[in-house]
């Protein structure tokens, strides 16, 4: 769903527009910077394809074919990095940029309710199925990157998965290619929205607390100490009045209108509003894209915070494979599908790594890369989930407790944690319009041929997926939930359904497929559509 910014290997953005055919060959002694000017070409004509004409958010700068001594690689976010020593000089990127690039597309809002997702499932059931849902979107990855390669044309280069779906499903492919592309976009939005008042929410009340020197002590159940861990979920039926609070400073009426006026789900979200609306009816979002950079950093400051909570709480298990206790919750549970749901949208990536790896320098290794990528994630995943299941202090709490943003779980006054949605929500501030945007072009060019029709066409669009994050924001902020729903759905198509059938009629026209393959890609896509059903019933 980034697959705009997390596919370009363009030096930068640059307001001068260079047609392809004006791009050649700086050598004409080496057959190789041809090929690279060619290959260029296409990646050029295929994102011209993306805007129109007057819309300069993805025209390729001046500058095309980079000088060796100045290579920059744009992250899956959009950030440009100077990588002199791990590319070739022609725009290829090294494997380990590459591998790079692929685990930071991939790593997003879902790893914050992994360890909901490891509770919900049983922490035995948890690690199992972290493992067997990475080497299974693994496969279907694999399938995607290869199909391209099984369609008997001269020239697929500057093809993506929608146009190899649309060449094999013709205008079914095409539309309901798009479709699921719009529900795992429209879905990140919504989680984005849901996210962005809670952490405002959090900071907004960490940072008059601190300054009107407040301390509050609610009906909220949690450990005592410095380290201190809550079970908000605990609190939600007892009245809001039932707290403590010791006024150092100010009144109690400021206090009491604060409360009023900044509720996490009554005002917060639509605070937001007035600020992000305005920035989705830009035209270019590429001005946001020089801050995306803290996406790694909030992954990584994230894994830190994790450690340190986790060395300061030590390590709370109990083993009841089938049974559940007041403090702990079975190895094995039925409702493991919705952990199943959470990762087929943390390993999705399959509508955009053919681009990522068409850059790679040795292609014959895109296959190896692929997989240390995926290895990387699930263990990213893996740490992260494990080890905040593993440290939730039972007991007291149970671990029932553990939220499905586990950020949660620490109070609006923890330092580590109030930095840490200081990070993500100026992060998430700057994608959502890149979100928005690539939104926009999908639909809109679609349906009126111009990414920018007009701006009532753009500020409708705007509205109703502002009103969606909004509505969910207020009634239903639950991005677990969210989240697995979107991605069971656009999962079941661009994960299970499309690369098996792809595969499968590839292979039917060559004359070359067995029973032994149709019946474990037709296991597959049943896999797909039960986790998709299950999301509705547990």
């Amino acid at each position: 769903l980034r697959v705009f910014l997390s596919s370009l290997s363009f030096p930068s953005f640059r307001p001068f527009h260079v047609e392809p055919t004006n791009i050649v060959s700086v050598n004409d002694d080496t057959q190789r910077v041809t090929d690279e000017a060619s290959a260029m070409n296409k990646r050029i004509h295929y994102y011209s394809r993306l805007t129109s004409p007057a819309d300069r958010a993805l025209i390729a700068p001046d500058h095309v074919l980079p000088a060796p001594d100045e290579i920059y690689v744009y992250s899956p976010l959009g950030t440009a990095f100077k990588v002199d020593s791990c590319t070739d000089g022609y725009g290829k990127n090294s494997s380990l940029v590459t591998i790079f690039m692929i685990w930071n597309t991939m790593m997003g809002t879902s790893i914050l309710s992994i360890p909901w997702g490891i509770k919900q499932a049983g922490f035995t059931s948890g690690i199992i199925l972290i493992l067997l849902m990475g080497i299974l979107t693994l496969y279907c990855c694999y399938r995607v990157v290869k199909s391209r390669q099984m369609i008997p044309l001269t020239d697929t280069s500057n093809w993506e998965f929608p146009d190899i779906c649309k060449y094999y499903f013709g205008s079914f492919g095409q539309w309901s290619s798009l479709l699921f592309s719009m529900v795992s976009l429209v879905g990140a939005m919504v989680v984005y929205w849901v996210l962005m008042s809670n952490f405002l929410f959090n900071t907004g009340k960490f940072i008059y607390n601190f300054v009107h020197d407040i301390n509050v002590t609610d009906i909220v159940p949690g450990t005592n100490g410095s380290n201190k861990v809550i079970c908000p979920s605990a609190a939600s039926d007892h009245p809001p009045q039932n707290m403590t609070v010791m006024f150092s400073s100010g009144n109690r009426t400021g206090f009491e209108l604060f409360e009023e006026w900044w509720d996490k789900s009554k005002t917060v979200p639509f605070y937001l509003v007035a600020v992000l609306l305005p920035l989705l009816n830009l035209k270019s979002p590429s001005f946001f894209a020089k801050f995306n950079v803290l996406g790694t950093v909030s992954v990584v400051y994230l894994v830190f915070l994790v450690t340190v909570k986790a060395a300061h709480l030590g390590i709370h298990l109990e083993f009841n494979w089938f049974t559940q206790n007041e403090f702990f919750v079975p190895e094995f549970r039925i409702l493991f599908p919705q952990l199943t749901g959470v990762l087929t949208l943390a390993f999705f990536i399959h509508n955009c790594v053919i681009t990522l790896l068409q850059n790679n320098r040795n292609q014959e290794n895109n296959v190896r890369d692929l997989s240390i990528a995926y290895f990387l994630v699930g263990l990213t995943y893996l740490y992260v989930g494990v080890i905040i299941f593993a440290s939730f202090p039972s007991p007291p709490l149970s671990k029932e407790c553990i939220e499905q943003n586990f950020l949660d779980n620490f109070p609006s006054d923890d330092i580590m944690s109030f930095v840490a949605r200081i990070f993500l929500l100026f992060q998430m501030m700057t994608v959502y319009p890149l979100l928005g945007y690539l939104a926009r072009v999908q639909l809109l060019r679609q349906f009126f041929g111009n990414a920018y029709p007009s701006l009532f066409h753009v500020l409708i669009l705007n509205l109703a997926i502002v009103g969606a994050g909004v509505a969910m924001a207020r009634f239903y902020p639950n991005i677990g939930g969210i989240i697995r729903y979107s991605g069971a759905t656009c999962g079941l198509a661009f994960v299970f359904v499309y690369p098996s059938l792809i595969y499968m009629i590839s292979l039917h026209r060559a004359g070359q497929l067995t029973w032994p393959t149709l019946i474990i890609h037709i296991f597959i896509i049943l896999l797909g559509l039960a986790n998709l059903i299950a999301q509705f019933l547990l």
